[in-house]
């Protein structure tokens, strides 16, 4: 694995005819202009796929969008959003006490921030965060390809982000879109050697869900790592970074811990409540287990071949010799979905975020439509036309856990 952030140029196209057509060289941020085909791309896909949603809640004469913002976690959000934490209980039939303090505070807040000088339901609120948070997030995402690998390349790895299978979360009541948005911005910045942004936008993405500490992770590694190529003398707002990154989950886990009278521990058992811990993969043992046994539907298969599509792509992102930063953040979120209990048909979603997974497609897509753009067509349209159905089958049909 390289920490190098020094962009690396797409190899020429072959000799011959096609030798004029040469992927876009990597030349830094470039102009926001440079973005618009990307965000093209990414907001037509996701405003399909919202279409789809509506189509298929008609279909089932379910109400058009109302599970958009209220689906699953969405209610626990809005719930904490209108009257803040310790007011919302469930008991599961098996009896575990399950707590609003499993919902990390920095989603909900900012609904509450919009819904209060605006003319916005909370639901309204919560769909125009996750919206707008995508959209900033697939400019974060294209940064990153461009920095490395050059227009191209970004593009398509934004295109291909907007089309993995799970992508529908991008557009609900959601913190996907709120992560993935601040950890590709903080990437972002470790690679441009922004340490201080890198730091705190490390934070506020540990205030936004569990697994957002894979993102401090990644930031103090990579600083780490500045540090020793350095031997020693790396600037104080690389240090600066690397101990901020950690204190919004750090302190959201202290301050839960405080409430419950269990500083260390209380966040845990809380999150246990909901089966939501590290157990070293038996969760996934026994799901492979069962699904074999007994079958499970189309939801569960589809969640086990992502899973395990994102397991040989991280392989892959290895191989490419990608940036530290990246390879830790994704490998953390890999790490948390094989090893970690709970439904397996949410384990999709928590790879959403992990959009460095998707560079070595990207690359070699990129490389398709510059040589043979038809067949780029085709495997794209495929990809999209998969992500437009699951996403409106997981809204509308299946009543799995997203």
């Amino acid at each position: 694995m390289s920490t190098s952030s020094v962009p690396r140029p797409e190899p020429a196209a072959p000799a011959g005819p096609l030798s004029r057509l040469r992927l876009p060289r990597p030349d830094g941020a470039g102009s926001p202009r440079d973005f618009l085909p990307a965000l093209a791309l990414f907001t037509g896909l996701r405003l399909a796929g919202i279409l789809a949603v509506i189509v298929a809640n008609a279909l089932r004469g379910r109400p058009l969008v109302g599970n958009l913002a209220h689906s699953w976690d969405s209610r626990w959000y809005l719930h904490i959003a209108t009257h803040g934490y310790g007011h919302l209980i469930w008991i599961t039939p098996g009896g575990a006490v399950q707590t609003d303090w499993a919902f990390f505070p920095l989603y909900p807040a900012l609904i509450r921030a919009l819904t209060l000088p605006l003319p916005l339901t909370p639901g309204q609120s919560a769909l125009l965060i996750a919206w707008t948070a995508a959209c900033v997030a697939a400019y974060g995402v294209y940064l990153v390809g461009r920095h490395l690998y050059g227009r191209g390349v970004a593009t398509a790895l934004v295109a291909l982000w907007a089309a993995v299978p799970h992508a529908v979360e991008l557009t609900i009541a959601y913190t996907e879109s709120l992560f993935a948005a601040l950890a590709a911005w903080a990437l972002y910045c470790v690679l441009r050697g922004r340490w201080v942004w890198a730091g705190t936008l490390a934070a506020l993405a540990g205030l936004s869900r569990p697994s957002g500490f894979a993102v401090a992770v990644a930031v103090s590694l990579a600083a780490g790592h500045e540090a020793l190529r350095q031997r020693g003398r790396a600037p104080a707002r690389l240090w600066a970074g690397a101990l901020v990154a950690p204190l919004g989950w750090l302190g959201y886990v202290l301050w839960v811990g405080s409430r419950t009278g269990d500083i260390l521990g209380g966040y845990f058992t809380v999150q246990s409540a909901w089966d939501s811990r590290f157990d070293f993969g038996v969760g996934s043992v026994r799901f492979l287990k069962a699904l074999f046994l007994h079958g499970g539907g189309v939801v569960y298969p589809a969640a086990l071949l992502i899973v395990t599509a994102g397991l040989l792509l991280f392989a892959l992102l290895c191989l490419e010799r990608a940036p530290l930063a990246l390879v830790v953040f994704s490998g953390v979120l890999v790490l948390l979905v094989i090893g970690g209990s709970g439904s397996f048909s949410s384990k999709p979603r928590f790879l959403l975020p992990a959009f460095p997974l998707l560079i070595p497609m990207a690359r070699a897509l990129a490389r398709t439509w510059w040589l043979r753009r038809s067949p780029a067509v085709v495997v794209y349209g495929a990809l999209a036309l998969v992500s437009l159905l699951s996403g409106a089958y997981v809204m509308a049909v299946a009543h799995s856990p997203l």
